[in-house]
C-alpha cells in the first residue's frame, strides 16, 4: 500500500503578499518617526488595510518589528549584490553605506521593541550583522583589488564605524551629518601610493627625537658685568 503523499504547500495569494509588503513599508515609516510605541492603527491606515489584515500577518507588535528589520537587512544584501557591477568600486561602497544610514534610522526607532522581539537575546543582531558584513565584504574586496582603498579595513571595522557615526541620531538633521561623515570616512580609506600607514598611534606629547643635553655655552666676561 502506497504511503499517502504530503499535501502540497499552498502559496500565499498575490493580494496577501502585496498587503504584507504594504504593511511592512508603512511600519518602517511609522516606527522610524514615532518609535516603538507608535499606533498599529496608524500603520494599518498608512498601508491602506484593515487592522485585522495587519494582525493576520503579524499577530504581535514584536513580530512586526522583527519583520521590518529583517526586510531592511535583506534589501541591503540585495543592493550590495547589485552594486558589484558599478564601474567605480569605491563609489559602490559609498552608495551602500549611505543606504545603510536608512537602516540604522529604522533600527534606532525600534531598538527597545527589537530587544523584546528576541527576548533579550542578541541572536537577531548577530545574524543580521553577519549578513551585512558578508555583503559589504564583497564590495570591500572589489575596491581593494582595484587599488582604490587601503587593504587593512575589515567589514566589521566598517560597520562598527558606521554605527558609531549614527549615535548622532538624537540631534536635529543627524542623517545629513552622518552622510557627510561617511564621505570623509570613505575618502580616508582611499589608497595612496607610497604612503606607509602606521598600525599604532604614538602617545600624545612624545617627540620623534629626544632633546640631548650638552654643555652650557660659556658666557663672556662682558655679559657678567
Amino acid at each position: 500500500m502506497a504511503a499517502p503523499s504530503a499535501e502540497p504547500v499552498r502559496r500565499p495569494r498575490a493580494d496577501a503578499v502585496r498587503n504584507r509588503e504594504r504593511v511592512l513599508e508603512a511600519a518602517k515609516f511609522v516606527f522610524s518617526a514615532g518609535g516603538p510605541d507608535a499606533s498599529l492603527e496608524a500603520v494599518a491606515r498608512r498601508a491602506g488595510v484593515g487592522i485585522g489584515t495587519l494582525y493576520r500577518h503579524f499577530p504581535t507588535r514584536e513580530a512586526l518589528f522583527e519583520a521590518v528589520y529583517r526586510r531592511e537587512v535583506q534589501q541591503l544584501v540585495e543592493l550590495a549584490e547589485a552594486l558589484k557591477s558599478e564601474a567605480s568600486p569605491v563609489d559602490a561602497l559609498r552608495r551602500w553605506l549611505r543606504s545603510n544610514v536608512e537602516l540604522v534610522a529604522t533600527k534606532k526607532g525600534m531598538a527597545a521593541a527589537l530587544s523584546l522581539a528576541v527576548h533579550g537575546s542578541s541572536e537577531l543582531y548577530a545574524h543580521t550583522f553577519e549578513r551585512l558584513a558578508k555583503a559589504v565584504g564583497v564590495l570591500i574586496d572589489r575596491a581593494v583589488s582595484a587599488g582604490e582603498i587601503r587593504s587593512d579595513i575589515s567589514p566589521a571595522d566598517l560597520l562598527r564605524a558606521l554605527v558609531g557615526m549614527c549615535y548622532l541620531h538624537d540631534q536635529p538633521g543627524w542623517q545629513r551629518s552622518v552622510v557627510r561623515l561617511l564621505d570623509v570616512f570613505v575618502d580616508g580609506l582611499r589608497a595612496k601610493a607610497g604612503v606607509d600607514r602606521p598600525t599604532t598611534l604614538k602617545p600624545r606629547g612624545t617627540r620623534a627625537t629626544p632633546r640631548t643635553k650638552g654643555p652650557r655655552p660659556q658666557r663672556s666676561r662682558k655679559s657678567r658685568k
